[in-house]
């Protein structure tokens, strides 16, 4: 088999083979690209970035702008997708436009379209990435080239999601899917392309259904040509689903998958995982672990949000107001992405008593969430901020107003957290006029807390329910001694005598997390040491809940 041809088949270890030995042979452009494209494929993102430049360079030198063009187009999006360099992107972009005008390489203006329109969806222009991608679906369907098509169609589509048109998004999104997975893709980066931002539309909408639907229409896909770029975004991004939908340990599965790919390979999912992942620690109520897997990140977009929510929990509302506020700014206009950080902004406002700023954005992200055909996320967060700013400044019935509507939202979306959470909010705005209600609204968020995991939340709406009256029945966790899940987990591996890098490596926390809880476990058992924690691992190992040792 020729390399080309193992390229052409997604065999790519022997296409990197063989276009190792071409290159030996003859250094052309064609074997640098060929080995770039192969090692991109393989998961070896560094390298396959040089070699695709190396390429490039050639290929500026023959001269043969065409491909040198062409190779650009690729530089471009993985500097983005993979490795989260917006200003390398941002500079093959140029080189990119410069060549197609410097060379008139009309077959070549709708990718540079869609580039442009990928890079305004990734700096949330969103209005400019709308009219970029219906660009790129005209050129294409000029040029008949049914790849740049699927791809436009695919940019438009999130575009519209991001601006809150989930409906026709999503429309044109599955239309991409369909057509890509269905065989009209003649290059399989394209169903990578449609796929990322169909599962991407589907986590920041919580859909679990799509997205669930076409990661498994992908399998065969997947089978075929592996591709560690689509494998981690949809594990990144099923893994937010699965947590919104309250399935924190398939969720955990998902999110640890992601990180074992590691920060080289594809840095910006990376971050992204490690951000979802903080995000269930503090759900379940544990800020410090929150905080520490977010050390290293705290510059990072993706982990803006989650890294304001700890400095809330802790008490800290002017550092988080600080936070999302640069947050916001990062934005050229409100959109999908940047609800969440508009709750949280208000909520952090209300705290620090700027009552009319907090009311003013929650109004505004409501109207955020009637734009087009509306969106469902956006008007739940909207109705609890406004909630949350009605029961800060006293007004119970208009505070209740504004929580039923946004409990009725997040239950029609499947996300029982922030479900719960709005039923805790609700009962302490009902308890003094309907208290009934109240330890209704109560009693249901403690049940759902409990089964989800989120212990201080929990703690919280048991609180509330002895404020009301109602006396709570609270047991510890099964776990030896008093361990805390964590510390369980520490323990087993304690068993098998890894030292605390080790183990911070695998658990994904700081080396400093792990030496608390190392410490914890022994002052729990009464042990001295690592050794007798070791033994007692081994003689007392865990139980599942159907009593199998595991």
């Amino acid at each position: 088999m020729t390399a080309a041809a193992a390229l052409a088949a997604g065999h790519w270890q022997t296409a990197r083979e063989q276009f190792e030995a071409a290159f030996e042979l003859d250094q052309t452009a064609e074997a640098m690209l060929g080995l770039g494209t192969a090692l991109w494929w393989l998961g070896e993102t560094t390298a396959a970035v040089r070699w695709q430049e190396r390429a490039y360079a050639e290929f500026r030198r023959r001269p043969d702008p065409a491909q040198a063009a062409l190779t650009a187009v690729a530089l471009c999006q993985i500097y983005a997708a993979s490795l989260g360099n917006l200003a390398a992107s941002g500079g093959w972009l140029g080189r990119l436009a410069r060549l197609v005008d410097e060379f008139d390489l009309e077959p070549v203006r709708g990718w540079l379209s869609l580039c442009r329109a990928a890079m305004a969806n990734g700096t949330f222009h969103l209005s400019d990435a709308e009219s970029r991608a219906r660009e790129t679906v005209d050129a294409a369907r000029l040029a008949d080239d049914i790849d740049l098509e699927l791809c436009g169609l695919a940019e438009v589509g999130f575009a519209l999601v991001q601006m809150g048109k989930t409906e026709e998004g999503s429309a044109l999104l599955d239309e991409a899917m369909a057509g890509a997975l269905g065989g009209e893709a003649l290059r399989p980066e394209t169903v990578v392309h449609v796929g990322c931002r169909t599962i991407a539309s589907c986590s920041r909408t919580a859909d679990m259904t799509r997205a669930v639907q076409w990661i498994h229409m992908g399998d065969e896909f997947t089978r075929r040509y592996g591709g560690l770029h689509l494998h981690t975004m949809s594990r990144v991004q099923y893994g937010h689903v699965l947590f919104e939908n309250g399935r924190w340990a398939e969720a955990e599965q998902e999110l640890r998958a992601a990180l074992r790919v590691g920060k080289s390979a594809e840095r910006a999912l990376y971050a992204e995982a490690v951000a979802s992942l903080a995000e269930l620690r503090l759900a379940q109520g544990q800020v410090g672990e929150a905080a520490g897997l977010l050390e290293g990140f705290e510059d990072h977009p993706a982990a803006a949000d989650v890294l304001a929510t700890v400095h809330l929990r802790r008490g800290q509302p002017l550092v988080a107001a600080e936070i999302l506020r640069a947050r916001l700014d990062g934005f050229a206009e409100p959109c999908l992405e940047s609800a969440r950080a508009a709750e949280l902004l208000t909520e952090a406002e209300v705290e620090l008593g700027e009552l009319e700023q907090a009311t003013s954005r929650a109004r505004a992200l409501v109207e955020l969430g009637k734009r087009g055909d509306g969106c469902a996320v956006i008007l739940a967060r909207a109705q609890r901020a406004l909630g949350i700013v009605h029961a800060a400044g006293g007004e119970e019935r208009m505070a209740s107003e504004h929580l039923r509507r946004a409990l009725a939202a997040f239950v029609g979306i499947d996300m029982p957290f922030e479900a719960a959470r709005t039923r805790r909010l609700l009962a302490v705005a009902v308890e003094k006029q309907e208290p009934e209600v109240a330890v209704e609204r109560a009693r249901t968020a403690l049940r759902v807390f409990e089964q989800l995991g989120a212990c201080a939340e929990a703690d919280a709406a048991a609180a509330l329910l002895r404020t009301l009256g109602v006396r709570v029945p609270r047991g510890r966790p099964s776990h030896d001694a008093g361990l805390t899940r964590r510390e369980r987990e520490v323990l087993e591996l304690l068993g098998e005598c890894l030292s605390n890098q080790e183990m911070a490596q695998r658990l994904f926390l700081s080396r400093k997390t792990v030496e608390h809880h190392v410490g914890s476990v022994l002052t729990k058992l009464g042990l001295d040491n690592r050794a007798q924690a070791a033994a007692y691992a081994i003689r007392n190992p865990r139980q599942d809940a159907a009593g199998d040792v595991r």
